[in-house]
């Protein structure tokens, strides 16, 4: 038996979902959930869980492409992960987002 490739394209949502909510938690099991997010029309995907303590982002409140973890208030850029406010002090993981014939795809 060969070895699964640690990153694959994975289905995560279809387009028609975006219609009323700019975002979703995408659950591939284990530690791998993920925040879902369209900005400006473009998808991006990052760790659904905060870098300062492990607590959900996905709700937490967005504007423009900043994001801020409900629990203390980090915000981080949607876009690339990056940390931009304390108390996180390390990004969060960044995951590629792809759209074919209206699926969202992860690579995660």
């Amino acid at each position: 038996m060969g070895l699964l490739s640690k990153t694959e394209w994975r289905e995560a949502a279809t387009e028609e979902e975006f219609a009323k909510t700019d975002r979703k938690l995408v659950d591939f099991g284990g530690e791998k959930q993920i925040g879902l997010f369209k900005v400006d029309d473009k998808y991006h995907a990052i760790s659904a869980w905060c870098s300062h303590q492990k607590a959900s982002m996905v709700h937490g409140d967005l504007e423009g492409h900043e994001l801020m973890c409900p629990l203390h208030g980090a915000r981080f850029d949607v876009r690339t992960g990056k940390n931009l406010s304390l108390p996180a002090v390390r990004p969060v993981a960044r995951y590629p987002v792809k759209v074919e014939d209206g699926t969202v795809y992860i690579k995660a």
